[in-house]
């Protein structure tokens, strides 16, 4: 079949607008974990979302469900312990040596036959998205980007300045808990794209391509998008001309712009006033317009 006939297949519309749904929520929730340095939450929240989905195909359920469901509990979990940076690392580590071992053990104790879609969750599945699964993706991203709109500011001043958003009455606790509650509903829908083990391509790298482009935190978020659609809309193109994994080309791009954007950004490096741990030049000066 030709290129141009597979563009015409209901299957290629679906994994397309699927990729953009993803892509613009995880592109979105992306830059606040990038901000935080967070980006081992976000491994630990796929991984153990991993360990949800087989504990559902363990149950003879639905993997998508426990999948969800297992992320969020993550996610709350974490949100919960981890409002201070110094004892985020240990408690994520913690979180995800325990899962890792629950899910190792639920795959063993699996008699029900589905390995194939256990091996799904871990690499992805883009084209075999369905038309069930592209409505639960689209009502899930609606609900998770107006909720990201209503507390864009008190979230983006808390993690940029969190001493300043404590002492002007922002609860850190609960601004650790909601966002790490959007990473795991963004990081479940991106699992179902390029599956747990590529999840960073989706949620961390064109967060971090384009914190290295601008200072400013809504140019950051458009901008991350729009490389979280270049690359999931450009892997899933280049899959139907080379019989090769979507999520290889999708990480391939990603990570392509994240070099150039590396190379561009460090040309004004001497005028931004850079975060040396994270690499993100986003500061609070740049905020205190958006926050007050």
């Amino acid at each position: 079949m030709s290129f141009a006939d597979l563009l015409g297949q209901h299957f290629v519309h679906t994994a397309m607008i699927a990729g953009a749904i993803a892509s613009v929520l995880a592109g979105a929730v992306g830059v606040f974990v990038v901000i935080r340095g967070m980006s081992f939450a976000v491994h630990a929240v796929s991984e153990l979302g991993f360990t949800g989905a087989a504990a559902a195909l363990w149950l003879g359920g639905d993997p998508v469900v426990g999948l969800v469901a297992g992320s969020l509990t993550v996610g709350i979990g974490l949100g919960l312990l981890t409002v201070r940076g110094t004892d985020r690392d240990s408690a994520i580590g913690s979180f995800l040596a325990f899962g890792l071992g629950v899910g190792v053990l639920l795959i063993r104790l699996n008699k029900n036959g589905y390995a194939t879609q256990a091996t799904n969750l871990l690499f992805g599945s883009i084209l075999a998205v369905s038309d069930r699964q592209l409505a639960e993706l689209a009502v899930a991203a609606a609900m998770v980007l107006v909720l990201l709109g209503l507390v864009y500011r008190p979230l983006l001043f808390a993690s940029v300045d969190p001493e300043g958003a404590e002492a002007r009455g922002v609860s850190l606790r609960r601004v650790s808990v909601f966002l790490l509650v959007l990473v795991a509903l963004a990081t479940a829908e991106a699992i179902q794209i390029v599956g747990v083990l590529l999840v960073l391509t989706l949620v961390i790298t064109p967060a971090a391509a384009a914190t290295r482009l601008t200072s400013r935190p809504a140019l950051a978020l458009v901008l991350s998008v729009c490389i979280a659609l270049v690359a999931t809309e450009g892997g899933i193109l280049l899959t139907l001309v080379k019989d090769y994994p979507p999520s290889f080309f999708i990480s391939s791009i990603s990570f392509a712009l994240y070099l150039v954007a590396r190379i561009v950004g460090s040309r004004n490096l001497s005028r931004r006033s850079a975060d040396v741990r994270t690499g993100v030049t986003i500061t609070p000066a740049s905020v205190a317009g958006q926050t007050r």
